[in-house]
C-alpha cells in the first residue's frame, strides 16, 4: 500500500503533526486486560453508579422497552445498515423507514413524515427554517418561553445566521401556559406550540392553532410521542390542524444511555412536503409491477446543489428509528394508549401522596406525566437528601430560571409502581423534615 501511494514509510503519512506533539509512549494507560478481566472491571465501574428510582424527565424519559425490541434491532441486518443510497441494495432498510414514516404520520395525524432527523431540538430548528420557506414574506417566529431551553438554544444557534428572528412569548405565571389572546401574531411566519410544555403543562392547542391560522401564521407543534396515545394529535388541533409537527423520538423504544442516541421526528401536511428536509422513503412499483421502495423528494445537499437544498445538516438516525418502529409495532395503538394512561394515572397518584406534605403543583394547568412542584426550600439540597435515600427526586428548575429555584420538575411514567410512589413521598418528607430541623437548629 505504501508503494502504491508513493510513500516511504508510515511516519511520512503523519509528518504534518509537529514533533513536539508526538508521544513516544502513552502515559497512565494500564496494562492490557483479557476479556474476562474487562468484564469484571466494567461491572465494578457500573456498580459505582448505583441504582436509584428516577423521577427525572425534562426531555429524557424512562419507559419500559419490550425485550424483543433490541434483540431485533441488534441483528446484523439492522445493526450494520446505514444510509440507503442504492435502492436495489437496501430494500429492507427502505421498507423499515417507510413503515416508520407511516406510523409517525398516523401518530401525529399529519400526511407525511421524513426518515427522522438528528434529535428533537434540531428537528424544531429545521421546522422553523421550513416554515420561513413556506411563508416567504416573514422570518419572525414566535417561540414560547416555556419551551424546553435546549430546544430554544438549538433553534437560535441554527437559525440566527439565516436572518430568522425568534420572538419569545411569556407564559402565564399562574397557569404555566401561554395565553391565546396575548399573541403578537401580526407579521409572524409561525407559532411554536409545545404540548406538553417544558413544565409538563398542557396548552390550549385548539385556541392557539385557530388564532394563529386566522392571522395567516403557520403552526409548528412540538410534541411528546407517548402523550399522543392520550392527547389530540397535532393534525387534529383546531379546525385545520398544525402545519408541521416535530419532537424527540427517544420515548419510543430508545433507552436512557448517557445522553443518546436520540432521534428527531418530523411530519407535515401534504401541501408542505416539498419543503420538508431530510430523507423520505417512498413505495412504488417497478416495470414488472412488483412493489418496491426508494428514496424520493431528495432535496438535500448530497443530492442537489447545496444552495438549493432544504437542509445542509440533516441526517436520519437509522438504528434508533428501527427501535422506535419495532417498539410501536409491538405496542400498537391500544398499547400506546395504555402506556399514556398509566403515566398520567401514576402522576395523579403521586400528587395525591404529596398533599399531606403540603406540597402542591407550582402551576395550575393540567399535566400529562410531568409536573412542577414547589418544595419551599432550595431544590439542590432537597434533591441531595432524596438521592441519599435512593431517589432521584426530579429536575432542579433553578438551572433554567432563578425564580423557580425551589421548584422540581417531576416525571412519572408507567415504569413506577405504587411502592415507588410511596418511596418518593417518604423520601421527600424526610428531606423536607431534615431541612426544617436544620433551620430550627440554626
Amino acid at each position: 500500500m505504501l508503494d502504491a501511494a508513493g510513500v516511504g514509510g508510515i511516519d511520512a503519512l503523519f509528518d504534518e503533526i509537529p514533533a513536539q506533539l508526538k508521544q513516544v509512549r502513552l502515559e497512565r494507560v494500564p496494562e492490557a486486560l483479557n476479556e474476562m478481566q474487562v468484564t469484571r472491571l466494567l461491572q465494578e465501574r457500573a456498580a459505582q453508579d448505583g441504582r436509584w428510582s428516577s423521577f427525572i424527565g425534562a426531555g429524557a424519559y424512562e419507559h419500559y422497552i419490550p425485550a424483543a425490541v433490541w434483540q431485533l434491532v441488534t441483528r446484523g441486518e439492522f445493526y450494520s445498515a446505514y444510509t440507503p443510497y442504492q435502492a436495489e441494495a437496501s430494500q429492507g432498510t427502505l421498507q423499515l423507514l417507510y413503515e416508520y414514516q407511516s406510523m409517525i404520520a398516523g401518530l401525529t395525524g399529519l400526511d407525511a413524515a421524513n426518515a427522522s432527523l438528528y434529535d428533537g431540538a434540531s428537528a424544531l430548528a429545521e421546522a422553523i427554517l421550513m416554515a420561513v420557506r413556506l411563508h416567504k414574506s416573514s422570518r419572525r417566529i414566535l417561540l414560547p418561553a416555556n419551551l424546553h431551553p435546549h430546544y430554544a438554544a438549538v433553534a437560535r444557534a441554527l437559525t440566527s445566521s439565516q436572518g430568522v428572528e425568534l420572538i419569545e412569548l411569556s407564559y402565564d405565571s399562574r397557569r404555566g401556559t401561554i395565553t391565546p389572546d396575548a399573541l403578537p401574531l401580526d407579521g409572524a411566519a409561525a407559532l411554536v406550540i409545545a404540548q406538553p410544555n417544558a413544565f409538563g403543562g398542557l396548552e390550549d392547542v385548539h385556541a392557539l392553532t385557530d388564532r394563529a391560522h386566522a392571522h395567516g401564521v403557520l403552526v409548528i407543534a412540538v410534541v411528546n410521542p407517548v402523550s399522543l396515545g392520550l392527547l389530540n394529535a397535532p393534525g387534529e388541533w383546531g379546525t385545520q390542524g398544525a402545519d408541521i409537527a416535530v419532537g424527540e423520538g427517544q420515548p419510543l423504544g430508545v433507552p436512557l444511555s448517557g445522553g443518546g442516541p436520540y432521534f428527531g421526528f418530523m411530519t407535515c401536511k401534504a401541501a408542505h412536503i416539498r419543503q420538508m428536509p431530510g430523507r423520505i422513503a417512498g413505495r412504488t412499483v417497478d416495470l414488472d409491477g412488483t412493489p418496491g421502495f426508494t428514496l424520493t423528494l431528495q432535496a438535500r445537499e448530497q443530492h442537489i446543489r447545496r444552495s438549493k437544498a432544504t437542509s445542509n445538516i440533516c441526517t436520519n438516525q437509522g438504528l434508533a428509528v428501527t427501535a422506535a418502529t419495532i417498539h410501536m409495532a409491538l405496542l400498537g395503538p391500544a398499547g400506546l394508549q395504555r402506556v399514556a394512561q398509566t403515566c398520567h394515572a401514576n402522576l395523579l397518584a403521586l400528587l395525591e401522596r404529596l398533599q399531606p406534605l403540603g406540597v402542591r403543583p407550582r402551576f395550575s394547568a393540567s399535566c400529562f406525566h410531568e409536573v412542577v412542584i414547589d418544595v419551599g426550600a432550595p431544590a439542590p439540597a432537597v434533591l441531595a437528601a432524596m438521592r441519599a435515600q435512593g431517589v432521584l427526586g426530579g429536575f432542579d428548575l433553578g438551572q433554567w430560571s432563578p425564580e423557580l429555584s425551589s421548584s422540581l420538575l417531576v416525571c412519572v411514567t408507567e415504569t413506577k409502581t405504587m411502592a415507588d410512589l410511596d418511596h418518593y413521598a417518604q423520601a421527600l418528607a424526610a428531606a423536607l423534615s431534615g431541612r426544617s430541623s436544620q433551620e430550627r437548629a440554626s
